[in-house]
């Protein structure tokens, strides 16, 4: 038992740290994760005064992130020879992600381990989200609404004819509808979400605020 225990403990200093297996480009996957930015600014945004929910900018789905992911998992904040985005690149993708702040963040947490520069990154979130038909449908309430978190899925997949059941999760968060995170292949074609992704909200009466 004791020759057992100190076994372990010599072994102890030279365990891997967590995430020490994240390497930049190593990676199966993407997700798109497209917030609904009126229901984000009613959830923080406003409370943070953040541009993204000023009156007038109109914003609907922006993309939280295009994360590199894991069969099983995902890698974030990898080590990258990658230089940071300028402050220029990243105000430029504020509307695609709402603001330059979380362009930056995106980059810092997820881009730098798609293996990828930053302006390819963007280069290539931005692809993805022109590639995705976002429901018209929701940019035409004129009052909040509370409806079954299936049918924001539905409106996706009704409007994207190639995207599944498998390849698409709706979010909530606090009662609200949060993200559509839809799974992209490396080439940005839609393919089945592994099972840690797979999580579907299931609020029948799901807030989603309308447009600013």
């Amino acid at each position: 038992m004791y020759r057992c225990l100190l076994s372990l403990l010599l072994l102890l200093p030279f365990a891997a740290p967590a995430g020490a297996q994240d390497r930049a480009g190593a990676f199966d996957y993407y997700v798109l994760a497209l917030s609904w930015s009126p229901n984000w600014c009613a959830r923080e945004g406003d409370a943070q005064d953040s541009p993204q929910c000023d009156a007038g900018r109109a914003f609907g789905w922006v993309v939280h992130g295009l994360w590199p992911q894991y069969e099983r998992g995902w890698p974030d904040y990898c080590a990258t020879t990658e230089r940071a985005p300028s402050r220029s690149e990243t105000a430029a993708m504020a509307d695609l992600f709402g603001t330059s702040g979380s362009a930056w963040h995106q980059w810092r947490k997820h881009g730098v381990c798609s293996g990828l520069s930053s302006a390819d990154y963007y280069a290539l979130a931005r692809e993805a989200f022109g590639r995705i038909a976002r429901p018209e449908v929701f940019r035409k309430l004129d009052e909040a609404v509370t409806l079954p978190a299936a049918v924001v899925e539905e409106a996706f997949l009704a409007d994207n004819p190639d995207l599944r059941a498998d390849g698409i999760t709706v979010t909530c968060r606090d009662g609200m509808i949060q993200e559509a995170r839809i799974c992209l292949t490396r080439d940005l074609a839609f393919r089945a979400c592994g099972a840690d992704v797979a999580r579907d909200c299931g609020l029948d009466d799901a807030l989603f605020e309308p447009i600013r």
